[in-house]
């Protein structure tokens, strides 16, 4: 019942994102068979040319999703965040069934019926056209149908990079610690796959009833043909759309970054007549950087020390308008603003049971490192690399554990403490779930983390080219406490609130 009645409430949301998911899967899937087919009759015609083409499907396939989009972002033409980069990765991944299939339907067609038709006076060309295309179709369908059920599960991981479609439930489920938001975008997802696989096989199987009767098959290849052709149509039509000038809002893929992403998109669009793209829950720092630096997003939420010392690899300063006129200054040599603050920090919360703080009488991190030999820790997969995070912190207070600590998703991590999964995690420190799950915070005394004050991060040409959205965003400077940050991430991870509804109530509070 929350899931049909989360539906009911975003039923505009999820229809976008249900249209823009069969968008990426049909483009892709269409492309691929524009390019999949010729090369997997080229495979059967002549092997020696077109068995590189299958290697290279091969190999493509077995690189995993997340790490063939980090892998295409920075490349020209084909990376960048949005649409474009989805569908080159999907394509990729559905040429390999493709390729297969129609070389072995090639292949697999009666040698007696081939030498009918050559006996006839048939070209290469009219016997590939007329008797061995026509008897491979259903093969060829049926990786077609593979195909297409793979790109509807690999477009979900899609969204990570701002393309949109069912995945952003997801990812934004798994950032809210939500199940039904999960579930929103995973079961439209299955039922997708699967009325997709059922509706494939029934061509196929129809195909295959019609072998024997080559020029409705043809008719079949012709529509592909014509539909590759709209395909290609509306690839251009939907890089023409994201071309329109439009404020692009960025973040990173937890809570606060996600209210934060919200209250500058909502800013804007109150404050000016500009058309707004939320490129949300993007990832982590380093897809946030790379994005804005290359034109993806415009504006993202950043904090002063991460910035710092995880963007820069500067050395770590402790006093707060050093750290602040250092970030600045760099950011603006590589044409990036950054606006005044926000009005809170959101430095690591090295964090461990509230139980487990009592009955051991912890209050700082020092504390924590005489029992940390026996105790198990779980970080985040930035936090673990960082220059600001575990390897210093470690060197710093003495801590060693039991195993090596755990690398796992900052959605997760919080759980994993309550449950007694690990001992000890670094957050934080405006987090809602620390109250939620009765945790306690540990106290930096050996002054080990810069400050990270939270502010926005814009491209100056797009602050130049609309003095409105710098006044948008100027407005929230200073107006958000430590307190609103923690009430807001609690509404959303304890309480189940969307992040837009909290972040439109917080701007209907601050403008009274």
């Amino acid at each position: 019942m929350n899931l049909i009645a989360f539906w009911r409430d975003h039923s505009a949301e999820f229809a976008g994102l249900l249209t823009r998911h069969l968008f990426l899967v049909a483009v892709s899937t269409l492309v691929a068979i524009a390019i999949g087919v010729p090369a997997g009759i080229l495979a059967a015609k002549r092997p020696r040319l077109g068995a590189p083409l299958v290697w290279i499907a091969n190999v493509a396939q077995t690189i995993p999703s997340l790490a063939m989009f980090g892998f295409l972002l920075p490349l020209p033409f084909v990376g960048g965040l949005g649409a474009r980069v989805a569908i080159v990765v999907l394509i990729l991944y559905a040429l390999l069934p493709i390729v297969r299939t129609t070389a072995a339907g090639v292949t697999s067609v009666d040698p007696a019926l081939v030498e009918a038709g050559t006996a006839l006076g048939m070209t290469p060309r009219q016997l590939l056209r007329q008797v061995e295309l026509p008897l491979a179709l259903p093969s060829i369908v049926a990786g077609i149908r593979v195909a297409a059920v793979i790109g509807v599960g690999t477009a979900t991981i899609a969204a990570a990079v701002g393309a949109g479609g069912l995945g952003e439930y997801i990812f934004r489920g798994l950032a809210m610690v939500d199940p039904t938001v999960i579930l929103a975008g995973a079961v439209p997802a299955a039922m997708l796959a699967l009325a997709i696989d059922f509706t494939l096989h029934w061509v196929e199987r129809r195909l295959q009833r019609a072998a024997t009767a080559p020029r409705r098959p043809s008719r079949s290849a012709a529509g592909i043909t014509a539909a590759v052709l709209l395909a290609i149509v509306a690839v251009s039509a939907i890089i023409a759309r994201e071309s329109r000038p439009a404020i692009r809002v960025g973040s990173k893929n937890f809570t606060e970054q996600l209210i934060l992403g919200e209250l500058a998109a909502q800013a804007i669009e109150a404050r000016t007549s500009l058309r707004v793209e939320r490129r949300l829950n993007l990832g982590g720092t380093f897809i946030c950087d790379r994005a804005i630096r290359g034109g993806d997003i415009d504006v993202y939420p950043e904090y002063s020390g991460t910035a710092l010392t995880a963007i820069f690899k500067a050395p770590v300063l402790t006093d707060r308008s050093a750290v602040l006129n250092e970030v600045r200054r760099r950011y603006a040599d590589v044409g990036l603003t950054l606006l005044d603050p926000l009005g809170f920090e959101n430095t690591f919360a090295i964090l461990v049971r509230g139980d487990d703080a009592r009955r051991l009488g912890l209050s700082t991190i020092e504390d924590a490192a005489a029992h940390a030999p026996g105790w198990r820790a779980g970080f985040g997969y930035e936090f673990l690399q960082r220059a600001d995070g575990y390897p210093g912190l470690a060197d710093r207070y003495g801590l060693t554990f039991a195993a090596p600590p755990l690398a796992m998703d900052l959605s997760l991590i919080y759980r994993a403490l309550a449950e007694r999964q690990v001992d000890l995690i670094a957050g934080d420190a405006t987090s809602g779930l620390i109250e939620a799950y009765g945790l306690t915070m540990l106290r930096d005394n050996r002054h080990y983390f810069p400050p990270y004050d939270a502010a926005f991060v814009a491209r100056s040409a797009t602050l130049l080219a609309h003095p409105g959205m710098r006044e948008a965003l100027q407005s929230l400077s200073g107006r958000i406490s430590v307190e609103d940050m923690r009430r807001m991430n609690h509404a959303v991870d304890a309480g189940r609130r969307d992040p837009a509804d909290v972040a439109r109530r917080f701007l209907q509070e601050i403008r009274r």
